[in-house]
Formats: structure tokens, C-alpha cells, sequence
């Protein structure tokens, strides 16, 4: 329970359907906005008359997550904090400790289905426009297992509508939408402060190497980004960051553009994640799934080919890889081989 109306609808639904349901919230970060989170979801659970308790993960939260985030930052790619959280934290801490205290199941607001009628249990991205079964990618079936997602396939409209039946004090609040532990979206404040070093203000490169302005530290860009660039007369986009040279590369629109990538780390959550296969892969949370070939070299390791090109693909992010509705798995993205779509 984060003390926002998803989960807590989701407990609500829990408990209307018979199940013993303890609420737990995990304090992972300091600061007012924490506590005031865990304040609201001990009111949802009073709310309900289900008992409540607050798990302290705030160690493992650095540790897995925050100097994750920073370290990807500093080498010049793009992390993803909660499909890390979500497999280390939601699913990793707080599961063992929810079986380790009589719990079989770990149950969250997430918009996603799974199917346990046969012998595996699938994970099913949701008919909901808000679907979030990308960021469950890196989950493993053990953990899939032992997941429930009560509100499914539900809109967010449907969602407030049962927090006003169900009498919950959250019924209202606003989503959030910044990543949770970095303030007011400053990345470059929240790396320092977490004993980081950045690398100041470096170069920015046009795509035949020349000079062609200065940017204020990688750790303030992603590829695919056009805001914030400066001025140039003309529109550009980052295609590339050089964290060993401290520079940005900069192209023109159309040069962000990629067919090919490689992945590491995979993780197969269905049999089928394996060898040579075609598939759907969705590259970003607010990307379309989108067609390609995928062909292991490795248990790990793979290269992906679209069927056309896809934009700002970026290294560091996460793959989900579906065969129809089924996410089969997922994988961090490494190399990129951009090229230029006119």
C-alpha cells in the first residue's frame, strides 16, 4: 500500500473478495513526502479494518535502486528505476518477507493480468489504457507466482469510482509522476547528494564530431530528447551519450532513429524467451510495442531487429518482449546502432 488509490483499491478489492489482506508500506526514502504517504495508506487501512504495517527497505532501497539509478547516469545511460524496484524491492524484499511471516501472496495496484490456469503462470499485459505489465518485465515466474493484481484490467475512472464506494480517504489524490526519490526533478542535485561525482559541463557534438555548444552534465539528457538543448536554429535531438569524453551527440531530426539493438542481462519469464524467435518489443513504458526478430547468442545476450526503425532507442532502458498478449520477458538494453530516417 503506497498510500495511493490504486493500491489501496486494490486492498479494498481483496478484502470484499474474502482474502485475509494485510496492508504493508514500505519506507524506502526520507523526507515529509514519505511519511505523508505512509500517514494515507494507514488511514486506507483503518479505513478497511485490515491490519497495516510499515516495512523499512530504506537500505536496499540505496543500495538497489538510488546508486543504480546515479551509477547509470554517470556512464551515460538512461536507467529505470522501478522495473529495477519492482524486482528487487516490491518483489524481491517485500516478498520474502511476506512469505517469511505466513503471506502467500504480494499484491499491488498494478494494471497488468496474469494467468494461472495452467502450469506456468503468464504475465498478461492489460487491456487498460494505463497497462503497466512493461515494468514487471524483469519479474521471475517465482515471483509472478506469488503476485496478485486486483484491479486488472480497470481504467483509472473505474478505479476512483470504487475508492468513493469503498469510502477511502485517497479516492481523490493525484497520481504521482516523478521518478520517487529524485526532488523537483533535479538529477544532477540528487547525484551529488548521494556521493557521486558528476562531471560538470562537457561538449556538445554534432554527429561528424565537431563542437557545436556546451551542455550542463550527461547526467541531464537522454537519448530522444529535444527539449532544454539550447538554441541552434534548427531542431535537434540527442542520438548518443559519450560519458568517457563528457559529450553530448547531437542530430538533426530523424537521426534518432534505430532498426538494430542488443540486450543483456534477459530474463525469460516463459520458455519461449529463448533462440531465435519474432515477437512484439516495447522499449519504453509510453512506447508501442512494436514488431521484430530476436536472436539469443547467449542465455543472456541478444540482438533485436525491428521490422522498422524505432524511435530513440536507449541504452540503459528495459525491452519487454510479448507474443501476443504474453510478456515473455524482458532485458536491459546495451548497444544501439542508430540511423538516419529522413
Amino acid at each position: 500500500m503506497s498510500g495511493g488509490v490504486d493500491s489501496s483499491v486494490a486492498a479494498a478489492l481483496l478484502k470484499e473478495r474474502g482474502y485475509d489482506t494485510v496492508g504493508v508500506t514500505l519506507r524506502l526514502k526520507p523526507g515529509d513526502g514519505a511519511d505523508k504517504d505512509i500517514e494515507d495508506a494507514k488511514n486506507v487501512a483503518k479505513a478497511l479494518k485490515i491490519e497495516h504495517c510499515v516495512l523499512d527497505l530504506r537500505g536496499e532501497f540505496k543500495e538497489k535502486v538510488m546508486d543504480y539509478f546515479a551509477a547509470e547516469y554517470l556512464r551515460g545511460a538512461t536507467p529505470n528505476p522501478c522495473v529495477v524496484c519492482n524486482r528487487e524491492i516490491k518483489f524481491g524484499a517485500m516478498l520474502k518477507f511476506a512469505l517469511e511471516n505466513g503471506g502467500d501472496y504480494i499484491a499491488t495496484g498494478h494494471y497488468a493480468s496474469l494467468d494461472k490456469s495452467g502450469e506456468h503462470t503468464k504475465l498478461l499485459r492489460s487491456d487498460s489504457a494505463k497497462d503497466q505489465s512493461y515494468f514487471l518485465c524483469m519479474l521471475s515466474e517465482f515471483q509472478l507466482a506469488h503476485a496478485m493484481f486486483p484491479i486488472d484490467e480497470m481504467e483509472k475512472s473505474a478505479i476512483r469510482a470504487l475508492a468513493e464506494k469503498f469510502s477511502l480517504p485517497v479516492a481523490q489524490k493525484k497520481d504521482s509522476q516523478e521518478v520517487c526519490f529524485i526532488r523537483d526533478n533535479d538529477y544532477s542535485s540528487f547525484i551529488r547528494s548521494h556521493g557521486f561525482k558528476d562531471m560538470g559541463e562537457g561538449d556538445f557534438l554534432d554527429t561528424q564530431g565537431n563542437v557545436i555548444g556546451r551542455h550542463k552534465g550527461i547526467m541531464n539528457y537522454t537519448v530522444g530528447q529535444r527539449k532544454g538543448l539550447g538554441a541552434f536554429g534548427r531542431p535537434m535531438f540527442v542520438t548518443r551519450i559519450v560519458p568517457e569524453q563528457n559529450a553530448v551527440i547531437l542530430g538533426e531530426n530523424g537521426a534518432q532513429y534505430a532498426k538494430e539493438f542488443t540486450v543483456e542481462s534477459a530474463n525469460a519469464i516463459s520458455a519461449q524467451m529463448n533462440g531465435s524467435f519474432d515477437c512484439d518489443v516495447k522499449i519504453r513504458f509510453r512506447a508501442p510495442a512494436a514488431p521484430a526478430h530476436v536472436e539469443f547468442d547467449s542465455e543472456n545476450t541478444a540482438r533485436v531487429t525491428f521490422s522498422e526503425p524505432q524511435r530513440s532507442v536507449t541504452p540503459g532502458q528495459f525491452a519487454a518482449f510479448y507474443i501476443g498478449s504474453e510478456v515473455i520477458g524482458g532485458a536491459k538494453i546495451a548497444g544501439v546502432e542508430t540511423q538516419r530516417i529522413s
